[in-house]
């Protein structure tokens, strides 16, 4: 067997969780691979909305296992928010709920050194969701980091005592940046007790165990491909590497063990934060669609900056991350639109070109637009993709013809119900 992998194609918030959800069923695991609580992974079902930070969107289906990789940051804090909020649900996280031993831990000490950061930029902030996971995916890639497997340690206190005392060190040279370490530290503590209840594992070998008995597995994503620290619209990027080889690394799976790539993408674009974003609309079409689509951020509740749908950017993402198959999401906030506007080109520097360049921060970037005929309909009601209209279905035609993957999935609401199959 082989690990099938879902992620965002844009800048995040395309709808990941949804669709996980959706095809939990066909799966006996679900594994989140890397990023933080810096993630909001929203479920509709049964008239009720779940967000989801850091526990894998595979949660609410019964008897299948979720796995918390090693590629993660984890803050117990919010972790433990997470578990209560699924106790009404007799969700037994106990049994199906289970975490790398090689996850780092965010230490309120990070978060701490991501807002002293972030403030000291001033008007150039990256636009940080102050999470602390900058900081915690430092303190790894420096070898100074605080793991799951570290808090079974006898020495534990004694590890965090010293991570925190070279912290503090740094906070120094904050001056005007106060702060009351003591009050974070209990919720910590706390959060790290009810961390013991759940089961800690290798999960490199429990993956790898699970593909050989023939277990079926799907590697969830967080954030979006224009987020990769490597691939991403750099400095304005999360900590993490977003994309399909983020699973290799944040699970321990072989290259040749990746199966099917499904790219999640919204019929328009988003971003959250600073940085680059060829097709925004500041206008009262982007506000229309910012209101229609709901569109402010489940983790931060920050507006969303909103825009035409970028093809560039989309065959970009789709050539780095090996694409097998779409799902369109929101397909429904286009619903009043008489036409559709798609963005096919950029010119940059006076040359009009159909790739994404090495950078679009300091240079100016003009979209080229082509239209397409809006389907000025209520899609929310639809139940089979065969009963959609035409210029839907043509929107689907010209977006597959273009970026030479097909679109098996369309999403026509935020309810799980509302998910339509056009193969």
């Amino acid at each position: 067997m082989k690990v099938d992998v879902l992620l965002g194609l844009q800048w995040g918030d395309e709808g990941k969780g949804k669709i996980v959800d959706v095809l939990t069923p066909q799966y006996d695991i679900i594994a989140r691979f890397q990023g933080g609580p810096n993630a909001g992974h929203t479920l509709e079902f049964e008239g009720i909305k779940h967000v989801l930070h850091t526990i894998p969107s595979g949660i609410f289906r019964k008897d299948v296992i979720n796995i918390v990789g090693n590629g993660v940051v984890i803050d117990p804090v919010i972790f433990n928010g997470e578990l209560e909020k699924l106790r009404p649900f007799n969700v037994d996280f106990k049994k199906v709920l289970l975490i790398s031993k090689k996850a780092h831990l965010i230490l309120p000490t990070h978060k701490l050194l991501d807002a002293a950061s972030e403030q000291s930029k001033g008007k150039n902030k990256i636009g940080s969701t102050l999470k602390g996971i900058g900081p915690t995916y430092m303190d790894k890639t420096g070898r100074n980091g605080l793991r799951v497997g570290d808090i079974l340690s006898p020495n534990f206190k004694d590890k965090y005592d010293a991570l925190v005392e070279k912290h503090l060190g740094i906070l120094k040279h904050y001056e005007d940046f106060t702060f009351d370490l003591s009050a974070l530290e209990k919720p910590w503590f706390e959060g790290i007790e009810v961390m013991k209840q759940l089961d800690f594992i290798d999960s490199e070998h429990y993956v790898n165990a699970a593909l050989k008995a023939g277990k079926k597995v799907l590697a969830e994503g967080a954030q979006g491909t224009m987020l990769d620290v490597d691939f991403g619209t750099y400095p304005f990027v999360t900590s993490s590497n977003t994309v399909t080889a983020g699973t290799c690394t944040g699970l321990g799976v072989a290259p040749s063990k990746i199966g099917n790539v499904i790219g999640i993408f919204k019929a328009y674009c988003t971003r959250v934060g600073s940085g680059p974003f060829p097709t925004e609309l500041n206008d009262e079409v982007g506000e229309k669609i910012r209101k229609d689509g709901h569109e402010f951020g489940a983790t931060t509740g920050r507006p969303r900056r909103t825009g035409w749908i970028d093809l560039p950017a989309l065959k970009y993402a789709i050539m780095i991350n090996g694409v097998t198959e779409l799902s369109m999401m929101k397909a429904d906030v286009l619903d009043d639109f008489d036409a559709i506007k798609v963005c096919t080109h950029y010119i940059v520097n006076g040359e009009k070109i159909d790739y994404f360049p090495f950078d679009i921060n300091d240079v100016e970037v003009t979209p080229v637009y082509e239209e397409v005929k809006g389907w000025n309909t209520n899609l929310t009601n639809l139940t089979n993709f065969a009963d959609a209209p035409t210029e839907l279905k043509d929107y689907i035609k010209y977006l597959e013809r273009n970026l030479e993957v097909p679109v098996t999935v369309v999403s026509v609401g935020p309810d799980r119900t509302q998910t339509l199959n056009t193969k």
